[in-house]
């Protein structure tokens, strides 16, 4: 049995991304902030619910003590948890945006270490962004040119290079960092694109199952490896 955490996976492509992995046998624990909303989720997928805010050490530690004391491992970790940060550029909206969606990147991964040490195929897969990409936001046929989203794209930059980093330093772990395609969940809301969370989760599962063998270190969409 393959036991599985998703951050931020009580809505979105976390939450269809549990619901896929779940259909394939995995053992999926949702983490998610809210508990009456965490608990929904887990109940409808008939997934297992931890509370696990990435902004909150506390938080951390204690999702990863429930998950050691039930499985005693981890083997995929899907650090799904994000926002947008759109609107006002201060100060207190860029330590909020960078502390999900990069430094919450850290927080949850060093936490799981230990597990993810004791599985026979560890992984880690992180939702990333193309916005995150130099040479997609400065090419003016790319959408992500038009998108004004500064704090979002620096911090998604930050989500890729963590996902190298910890390649080259944890060879023993897969590490890779994904673009799951312009989806239509709450966070694109305002801006009225995306497909299907259906569509989008397929790619995480993909790189949430590779075999032993796998790629590491590596920053890809459905159709390959992208530039950055």
């Amino acid at each position: 049995m393959t036991i599985t955490l998703i951050t931020g996976a009580n809505k979105g492509i976390g939450f269809e991304t549990a619901k896929q992995l779940h259909e394939l046998g995995h053992t999926v624990y949702i983490g998610a902030r809210d508990v009456e909303r965490g608990e929904k989720a887990a109940a409808e997928l008939g997934a297992r619910f931890v509370q696990l805010d990435v902004t909150d050490d506390g938080s951390v530690s204690r999702a990863m003590a429930a998950i050691e004391s039930a499985e005693g491992r981890l083997d995929v970790l899907v650090n799904n948890a994000g926002i947008l940060g759109a609107g006002t550029m201060d100060g207190p909206t860029a330590l909020r945006v960078f502390d999900t969606n990069a430094v919450g990147i850290v927080r949850v991964t060093e936490a799981a270490l230990p597990l993810l040490s004791r599985s026979s195929n560890p992984t880690v897969v992180t939702l990333s962004s193309s916005m995150g990409s130099f040479w997609a936001v400065t090419n003016p046929d790319r959408p992500e040119f038009h998108l004004p989203l500064a704090l979002y794209a620096a911090s998604k930059a930050a989500a890729t290079m963590l996902t190298v980093q910890y390649a080259k330093f944890q060879p023993g772990i897969k590490f890779n960092a994904l673009e799951p395609g312009t989806t239509a969940t709450d966070m694109t809301a305002d801006f009225g694109i995306g497909r299907s969370v259906t569509e989008s989760a397929r790619t995480v599962v993909r790189l949430a199952t590779l075999a032993p063998d796998g790629p590491t270190g590596t920053f890809t969409d459905e159709s390959g490896p992208l530039a950055w």
